[in-house]
């Protein structure tokens, strides 16, 4: 079953016509990754490799001991789509990678919007989506508040593998308990009536995951379409133990070049 809307974001900017020419003048491959993803570590590690590439990593800052990275690397917001905009000319980044989390929508669309004002080539590199494989029990539904709804009125006993950012939207469906696994610590407002908070950064094993499910007794699992190998346990479990999963589709997005390979993004930097 498909639950249908979605909504994208759109931001313009302009920057000072003075910041363009020192840019222009200075063409070089120094490259801006926008991380949070296990494509944008394996992305880093290439770059620092490469004697013809420099760059930097940026990290949004939401995890307290973010991964290491093979790459010098910044963490925390640039200033909107104008700050973004003014540190790619300021330093002189020829290309800008967006590898971030498949749902970081609002980075994303800043990026597209920075990159256009500064004339700055743009890829985005992504894991391609989760497909529904025979025995999968899904339904897609394309944000939290349709998630919510899709639990149903009926109490169930819910794993919620959506991490902290959102889990408040659920507080719709007070009936329901949860299990909520997290890396940061969610803000105690935000929590549901009955949820258990569990710890863990994955990847996690297949065992593991079915034990889990096991242990809490799980009927049902609401999960986002992040793709990739790292997270996919949690999927197969569900399907191993005949559950349900509601799976929240992507955001919506503008038209961009995008890629699934490390070769293809190591071949547009060195462009």
């Amino acid at each position: 079953m498909r639950v249908k809307g979605s909504v994208d974001i759109g931001v313009t900017v302009s920057l000072s016509s003075s910041l363009l020419p020192s840019y222009a003048a200075h063409p070089h491959r120094r490259a801006l990754v926008l991380g949070g993803s296990s494509e944008a570590r394996a992305l880093a590690t290439q770059i620092a490799a490469d004697p013809r590439l420099d760059g930097v990593i940026s990290l949004a800052g939401r995890t307290s001991a973010p991964m290491a990275h093979d790459l010098p690397t910044r963490v925390g917001g640039f200033g909107g789509v104008e700050g973004l905009a003014r540190y790619l000319v300021e330093e002189r980044i020829s290309h800008v990678v967006d590898a971030t989390h498949p749902f970081a929508a609002r980075i994303s669309a800043n990026a597209r919007a920075a990159c256009a004002a500064a004339g700055t080539p743009l890829l985005v590199l992504t894991r391609p989506p989760w497909i529904a494989a025979q025995g999968d029990r899904w339904t897609e539904v394309d944000d939290n508040a349709a998630a919510a709804r899709a639990l149903g009125a009926a109490p169930r006993r819910v794993f919620l593998a959506i991490g902290r950012q959102g889990v408040a939207d659920f507080r719709v469906a007070p009936q329901h308990d949860y299990i909520l696994r997290v890396i940061e610590p969610p803000q105690a407002a935000d929590l549901p009536p009955s949820c258990e908070v569990i710890f863990g950064r994955g990847p996690f094993a297949l065992e593991d995951e079915i034990a889990l499910m096991r242990d809490r007794r799980i009927e049902i699992v609401v999960t986002k379409n992040s793709g990739g190998a790292l997270a996919y346990a949690k999927i197969e479990a569900a399907r191993a133990l005949g559950l349900d999963v509601v799976m929240i589709a992507r955001p919506a997005s503008a038209d961009a070049a995008t890629t699934h390979s490390i070769d293809a993004a190591m071949a547009f930097l060195a462009s």
